[in-house]
């Protein structure tokens, strides 16, 4: 049984992540958690009565949590049930990253599955930015975002960006390949890059990125980075009619110290496809 978490705000946004999740995943024998965080701004708690006013907004809060989860958990039940499929409800008092971090421990969640508003006009919004803190400060959990009014259909074809720098263990590919498995799904695996030629070093690690992946149809690409990492992946998306981006969140990675931008961040605020982060584990 994989235990995923559906983080929820309750807003439109979230109900499409969770749709997906359940999608994504509906062949699958899951427990579907979903979590909903609140913490009232400690600056609007000041005053002589700080205390009581602490106290009554908590009480609020925490109710109105558990009500909102209540109806969504009876939704689901009632229209989206299925044998291989649980769900249960966590309400938690605090900052969302710090509230995930404590679930992926306590519940050996296996999977975060949670949206992003993405790109509007000239600002990037990102979940309230709530999605950037849960990919900076988890980081050991494999997360999948949610783009705003995606429309999950299939799993075909995934696309995985890497420079070949790093070697690729078992354990920080297996969700992967898990999920690619399950759908039969083809990943292609895309070097972008201002020049091709591979060091030792590379030509070492795609090898050992070739026989993880022995077991899914893969395929490789090379396409030349142009303004940055996430424009050329982006472009290549949108040409190939890809379902889903995946990287492994190296800290500090080549890619971003060659272009001076955060790839993940950079990808997950124009991505139309869902980004699967996967953590550096060895």
């Amino acid at each position: 049984m994989k235990n995923i978490l559906l983080p929820t705000d309750f807003s439109d946004n979230a109900w499409n992540a969770i749709f997906t999740g359940l999608k994504m995943f509906e062949t699958v024998d899951c427990n579907f958690i979903l979590l909903n965080t609140y913490e009232p701004k400690l600056a609007n708690l000041m005053g002589t009565k700080s205390k009581e006013r602490l106290g009554v907004i908590y009480d609020s809060l925490s109710e109105n949590s558990k009500l909102q989860l209540d109806k969504t958990m009876q939704y689901l039940q009632k229209h989206h049930s299925r044998s291989n499929h649980g769900f249960e409800s966590v309400s938690i008092s605090d900052d969302i990253e710090h509230a995930i971090n404590r679930m992926v421990v306590d519940r050996d969640i296996e999977l975060i599955v949670m949206g992003t508003k993405g790109a509007t006009g000239a600002k990037e919004v990102f979940m309230g930015s709530n999605t950037v803190k849960v990919i900076k400060k988890v980081r050991m959990c494999p997360i999948i975002a949610v783009p705003y009014k995606y429309d999950f259909k299939a799993l075909k074809t995934t696309v995985f960006p890497t420079d070949f720098t790093h070697s690729y263990s078992k354990n920080e590919l297996k969700p992967l390949i898990d999920l690619i498995g399950q759908w039969n799904a083809e990943i292609c695996i895309l070097q972008v890059a201002q020049e091709y030629e591979l060091h030792e070093d590379q030509n070492r690690n795609l090898k050992q990125l070739a026989n993880r992946l022995s077991d899914v149809k893969h395929s490789f690409h090379k396409v030349e980075m142009w303004n940055n990492v996430a424009e050329a992946t982006n472009t290549f998306v949108d040409a190939n009619n890809i379902d889903l981006i995946a990287l492994i969140h190296y800290p500090h990675t080549f890619m971003e110290k060659l272009t001076r931008e955060p790839v993940i961040r950079k990808i997950g605020f124009h991505a139309k496809v869902p980004l699967m982060v996967l953590p550096d584990i060895p």
